[in-house]
């Protein structure tokens, strides 16, 4: 059952930009946290920026001043803004959603020149 569903990745090179999206069903997306981790090859999955039940937005010092993360509750839909992309962006991102986790399929992030 696929209840998660991400897009937007692809190969960029530094300093371009993607928006991913992640498109979940209204059970799914009501959940208290949701938000964006990633993984790189070799590396334990991160998070990157999450949206609290309160809708406190925390980022991981690393994309801070880069990343956006915001939703649009009518869409089901979360989504990540990145830009001023570096090579060490490269990984798998994922969405997820909690207490109790869903994750999406995860869409590969390539910064290359």
């Amino acid at each position: 059952q696929v209840q998660v569903v991400e897009s937007g990745g692809g190969l960029v090179q530094p300093g371009g930009s993607l928006r991913l999206s992640c498109t979940a069903s209204g059970s799914i997306f009501s959940a208290l946290v949701k938000g964006w981790y990633r993984q790189a090859p070799g590396q334990q999955r991160e998070v990157v920026a999450v949206i609290a039940g309160d809708g406190i937005i925390k980022y991981v010092d690393s994309v801070k001043g880069r990343f956006t993360i915001s939703r649009d509750n009518a869409k089901n839909t979360l989504y990540l803004q990145m830009d001023s992309l570096k090579p060490e962006d490269t990984a798998v991102y994922y969405c997820k959603f909690g207490p109790n986790d869903y994750w999406g399929q995860g869409t590969q992030v390539t910064v290359s020149s």
